[in-house]
């Protein structure tokens, strides 16, 4: 049995350990975790009546969850969780100096769990030796403190919480959830439209630097590459700060209260819309034109709207919508169709006329080191765009993508 409360530095009595747990201040979302939660009943367990018992049961649930998540390392697992932490520091150290106090408590916390980060089971003070046959977890050096500041140095850049983890995001119950799987398209397997995203890229490049950066309509054919251009330009930016946060055209009301959160966020966010449109009468038009007009409450400073449409003007309008009592109805139209004009920049992609369309199967070809010659292929290409109604980006790729497995070949 051990009977001192430091080995090498690290405290082991379960009292003062659990003690110092309940009273973080700065870290207190630790206490959330799932394995956290079960060292801290583990802890409490040792001065319960059922001693021994209560401690395995729970210090084996501790261990089950590391092993769970592929994290045999308790200093690994307890380091994500530090460096991943929503608390009041990481929040407020992107828009100036803390104050004293935070800073005194931040630090001291810090080494504290850097110290138990290091625990190892044979070494907690125990009423009696714990059974030689239980498992013990891993231990590794790690700096929390000294890797924790240099994340508070740029958390422009790496961001907190779960914006450390991902960066796509979806809205669901007026909350951002993360795409654990987002797509993986990159900007160099996008050939032809190089101007086009030219314009987009230096566009998010504006905003990457704290310059003045619009908001962009990307509009044109289906199929054209549009909302993989998005898709592709957040893959490309985002270690230097950009996130993607994915916005239903229902979800539309929603977007004043989070523009109000990002704009306390010090990354940088593209809220995007894929295929928008409205019909005369849409409850969600007013919402989208007070962001992008910029108006109280709406537009934040970190933030812009990226949205994809299949229509110009973005109105459905039907020649019944001229009809009606509105003493001024002609107003009222300029106003719905005006909505595209409140884009601060609109690109526009068109069908690929079939020198583009063969460029972009050539690229494409030479990606997925497709051997068929040339003449061969563009003859193939071209028949292939007119069975599937058209030639297009998403068209070529279809066809490489269906010749590189070989359906085509039969």
């Amino acid at each position: 049995m051990i009977t001192t409360d430091m080995i090498g530095g690290v405290m082991t009595d379960p009292k003062e350990l659990l003690r110092r747990l309940d009273s973080l201040v700065v870290f207190r979302d630790l206490s959330r975790d799932p394995a956290v939660r079960e060292l801290r009943r583990a802890l409490r367990a040792c001065d319960a009546a059922d001693g021994m018992d209560g401690f395995l049961s729970h210090i084996t649930a501790f261990e089950s969850i590391l092993f769970l998540e592929r994290e045999c390392d308790w200093s690994r697992y307890l380091f994500r969780l530090v460096m991943e932490s929503e608390n009041i520091c990481i929040r407020q150290c992107g828009f100036g100096p803390l104050p004293p106090v935070l800073n005194k408590a931040l630090d001291t916390e810090l080494e504290f769990l850097r110290d138990l980060s290091q625990l190892r089971l044979y070494e907690i003070n125990l009423p009696e030796s714990p059974p030689d046959w239980l498992i013990e977890w891993d231990i590794s050096p790690v700096d929390i403190p000294g890797e924790y500041h240099r994340r508070m140095e740029r958390v422009g850049v790496t961001g907190y919480g779960i914006f450390a983890r991902y960066h796509v995001f979806t809205m669901q119950n007026g909350g951002l959830i993360p795409v654990l799987h987002p797509d993986p398209q990159k900007l160099d397997q996008l050939p032809g439209y190089e101007r086009e995203r030219g314009q987009i890229i230096a566009n998010t490049e504006a905003l990457l630097s704290g310059q003045a950066a619009g908001n962009v309509l990307l509009y044109g054919d289906a199929g054209t590459g549009k909302s993989s251009t998005v898709k592709a330009i957040v893959n490309e930016y985002y270690p230097r700060g950009l996130r993607l946060v994915e916005v239903k055209k229902n979800q539309l009301y929603e977007l004043p209260g989070l523009m109000d959160e990002l704009a306390e966020n010090p990354l940088k966010f593209i809220i995007f819309i894929d295929d928008l449109s409205f019909t005369a009468n849409d409850d969600n038009f007013s919402a989208l034109k007070a962001i992008l007009e910029g108006s109280a409450g709406g537009r934040a400073g970190n933030a812009v709207v990226y949205a994809t449409s299949n229509r110009r003007h973005l109105i459905k309008e039907n020649f019944s919508d001229r009809d009606g009592d509105d003493i001024h109805a002609a107003d009222t139209r300029q106003e719905l169709m005006s909505l595209a004009a409140r884009f601060g920049l609109t690109v526009t992609f068109s069908v690929p006329d079939r020198e583009k369309y063969l460029f972009i199967i050539r690229e494409l070809a030479k990606q997925y080191d497709l051997t068929i010659p040339e003449p061969a292929l563009s003859v193939r290409a071209e028949a292939f765009a007119i069975r599937a109604g058209g030639r297009s980006a998403r068209v070529a790729k279809q066809f490489i993508e269906l010749c590189k497995s070989g359906v085509l070949n039969h």
